[in-house]
């Protein structure tokens, strides 16, 4: 058969099947249909019934319900720290994607990659292949989220140049330093911004006797959170349940306060990149001297952190247009350059 018609025979392959690329994270999950582009972004939320025989929403309706439930109905995050806690329910919440993300296109099973945190245990990588076929897919496939938001945000993985990458997601920072299409060095923690959310829940606790929710971290975090000191430093009223009287009451928190909360997850992100590079070869170091330091996830957004990461070690960092995408459009690439990047792939799983 003729190189055009073959080329034609695979783009027909391709419509009919489809194929999606997914960034299943922690707090939120992409999905981006070849072709088309991110068609799917919402959080990493499910809601069902304690007995587990019927999920009653998935992503911002079931975040809604998180923390309002009766006791009958369970509102969960099924990933933790970046890989599956709860298999069955992750399962549930990956089916319910992927027909988002496929909306009527095709009734075939469509090819999946999926981006995980870097390091994670082949057990926990097998988890996620499965899950992903019994959501589903008819051939499932892994990328490391560095690699995919290094691919995502454009940058020349395939070269002879080292670039580094730190990717703070809702779970885990993962910093790597890339070379060659590959990972030379890494380092994955289990800080990231849930991590800061946390931090501000136990501050506000100590500090005032009130106990606020996840949302309301989160939202403090998303408003007046930072790194290093702003031009402007607003307050923000937190409302909560005082653990003296047990009665509802409203405080007003500051900039400062919260800055000062999240100093200890912002130091082990900190302290992540120093060991990285410390561990990276020279002539790769070199180049990231050079080329900066590509910062990306949903949690780099944290007013002021670039900042700071390039005062404290001295290089030059490069935040991207769009971090929270990055990773999602990353595995899109790899699948619309399937046959010239399927090196980056991880493993794989058929049906």
């Amino acid at each position: 058969m003729p190189a055009h018609a073959m080329t034609a025979v695979r783009s027909l392959l391709g419509r009919l099947t489809r194929e999606l690329g997914i960034d299943l994270g922690t707090a939120n999950t992409l999905v981006y249909l070849r072709g088309e582009g991110i068609v799917v972004q919402e959080p990493s939320v499910i809601a069902h019934r304690t007995d587990r025989k019927r999920v009653l929403a998935v992503g911002d309706e079931a975040k809604r319900m998180i923390g309002r439930t009766p006791a009958e109905i369970v509102a969960t995050r099924p990933l933790r720290h970046g890989v599956i806690a709860d298999f069955d329910i992750t399962a549930s919440m990956l089916g319910y994607f992927i027909r988002r993300g496929l909306a009527g296109h095709t009734s075939r099973r469509p090819r999946v990659i999926v981006g995980i945190p870097y390091g994670v245990t082949e057990v926990e990588k097998r988890a996620v292949l499965d899950a992903t076929i019994q959501a589903g897919a008819r051939e499932a496939y892994l990328i490391e989220q560095p690699l995919a938001a290094a691919i995502g945000a454009g940058l020349p993985v395939g070269e002879p140049v080292g670039t580094m990458v730190v990717d703070i997601g809702g779970g885990t920072t993962e910093v790597a330093t890339i070379a060659l299409g590959g990972i030379v060095t890494a380092r994955s923690i289990r800080v990231a911004g849930d991590e800061m959310d946390d931090t501000i829940i136990q501050y506000v606790r100590k500090a005032y006797n009130l106990l606020i929710g996840e949302r309301t971290a989160e939202e403090i975090k998303i408003t007046i959170g930072s790194a290093c000191p702003q031009d402007e430093e607003p307050t923000i009223k937190a409302r909560g349940r005082d653990l003296i009287s047990g009665l509802p009451r409203t405080l007003v928190l500051t900039s400062a306060e919260v800055r000062e909360a999240l100093v200890p997850p912002v130091q082990t992100i900190i302290e992540a990149v120093r060991m990285t590079l410390e561990q990276t070869p020279p002539e790769l170091a070199a180049d990231v001297m050079d080329r900066g330091v590509l910062l990306t996830g949903g949690g780099s957004l944290l007013r002021g952190l670039g900042t700071l990461l390039a005062d404290d070690l001295r290089i030059p960092i490069r935040p991207t247009d769009s971090p929270l995408c990055d990773v999602v459009v990353g595995t899109g690439k790899v699948l619309e350059q399937m046959e010239t990047l399927r090196r980056v792939l991880l493993t794989s799983k058929h049906v």
